[in-house]
């Protein structure tokens, strides 16, 4: 992935972003063409640290034919973007542009075992449910005798060996704190992505927005 300095993410930053998404399309090629599928994921660590992400596929997935072991795939996993309008800055001559937030993860990706393949399942669906509390987590013990059992022969779980971490969070961090703040306080007014990376960049450099969170607590006294 291109990513200017400027924007760099280090690599403890781009996998908490990445776990803490859980989410992403993974990639790879099969010789002649890009294959890719959009899915849930959970980070997880060997004994030497590695990171790895797990997750599974339907068992008629065309990547399902490339998990040797051997190849590096690609998982995208993407945040919160946001256009950004020349006329919201307050300098002169700017140009149209994009921010966003995005890590790219790669390295081989093996099959898991049936046993290893019921671990990731509760994994997952215990990641993604205690983002529901407080309502009682689901448990696959909800499920009917036997149902459990013929779901998971229709999917196969899959473990990427992250051997590479790439990190952009572009954030307009390069610009003067005038047009930082005029680019803030511009999508803090858009749809909710776009609010997302008007509270990231305020998170990012709050000294610029200090006036403004004063002016609001002089008002309410």
């Amino acid at each position: 992935m291109y990513t200017p300095p400027f924007f760099k993410q280090d690599r403890a930053a781009s996998l908490k972003f990445a776990d803490k998404r859980g989410f992403g399309t993974m990639c790879a090629f099969d010789g002649k063409k890009p294959v890719a599928s959009p899915l849930p994921f959970y980070l997880t660590y060997a004994a030497d640290g590695t990171p790895q992400a797990a997750f599974h596929v339907a068992r008629h997935n065309p990547l399902l034919k490339l998990a040797d072991g051997a190849a590096s795939w690609l998982l995208a996993v993407n945040g919160p973007d946001a256009y950004v309008s020349p006329d919201w800055y307050v300098s002169p001559d700017q140009v149209p542009t994009w921010l966003y937030q995005s890590v790219h993860l790669s390295g081989p990706v093996r099959m898991l075992s049936d046993d290893e393949l019921a671990v990731q399942i509760a994994t997952l669906s215990d990641k993604f449910e205690n983002w529901l509390l407080p309502k009682k987590p689901w448990t696959s013990d909800k499920m009917t005798a036997g149902r459990l059992e013929t779901m998971k022969k229709a999917i196969v779980g899959l473990v990427m060996t992250v051997e590479e971490v790439e990190g952009s969070f572009k954030l307009n961090q390069h610009k003067s704190d005038a047009d930082y703040a005029a680019i803030a306080n511009a999508l803090s007014a858009g749809d909710a992505d776009a609010k997302q990376i008007s509270d990231l960049m305020r998170q990012a450099r709050p000294q610029v927005f200090a006036d403004d969170t004063n002016m609001l607590e002089g008002s309410a006294s």
